[in-house]
């Protein structure tokens, strides 16, 4: 195996460890010796390639919402398209979980809420400004969406509320959808 291959293999397992471990302990009691032991790497590794645990925490929840086009979809169904988004998100890829282990340790860090509110700031925000009639309105309106999308994950994949987790994802679309459609393209 190629020097390359080999640091990539090290930090794909360190990447996947930390992601494990901030999503059980969340980012204050996580460690990088806890880290490196799930990842059976000396911890020396973990700092070498990632420098510090806020680094290693940035690396590990870097994530890319993936949006869709808006402009390929009708206006009236805005709202509907990106819940369904969100949902498949959420509920597909379990190794994809970057965005739930994230809002974990936001609740309780203030790291992770900032990285949190960076993330929905740069993607959600340019989304409304495309879609909603007032331009001076667009970041209240993404606001407003993110309270929606991260309360839905929230309550559906973290508190378990049982009729949230028993609604199908098309029910769920269709509620939340116009909520967020109001959001999006409504009166405020």
């Amino acid at each position: 195996m190629s020097s390359q291959r080999r640091s990539d293999t090290t930090r794909a397992a360190i990447l996947r460890a930390a992601r494990e471990r901030f999503a059980a302990d969340g980012y204050q009691r996580a460690t990088i010796r806890a880290i490196a032991a799930d990842a059976a790497i000396d911890p020396s590794m973990v700092m070498r390639y990632y420098g510090n645990k806020a680094q290693l925490f940035a690396a590990a929840v870097d994530v890319d919402l993936r949006l869709p086009d808006v402009a390929g979809i009708p206006r009236d169904r805005l709202g509907e398209t990106l819940v369904a988004h969100f949902i498949k998100r959420w509920e597909g890829d379990p190794a994809d979980d970057a965005l739930l282990t994230l809002l974990r340790s936001a609740a309780t860090d203030d790291t992770a809420a900032s990285r949190l509110r960076d993330i929905f700031a740069a993607q959600v925000a340019p989304v409304a400004l495309a879609v909603c009639p007032d331009p001076a309105e667009a970041a209240m309106r993404a606001g407003l969406v993110a309270t929606q999308m991260l309360g839905l994950a929230l309550c559906r994949q973290i508190l378990r509320l049982p009729p949230v987790v028993a609604a199908t994802p098309s029910t769920l679309v269709t509620q939340v959808g116009a909520t967020v459609q109001r959001y999006l393209t409504g009166e405020l």
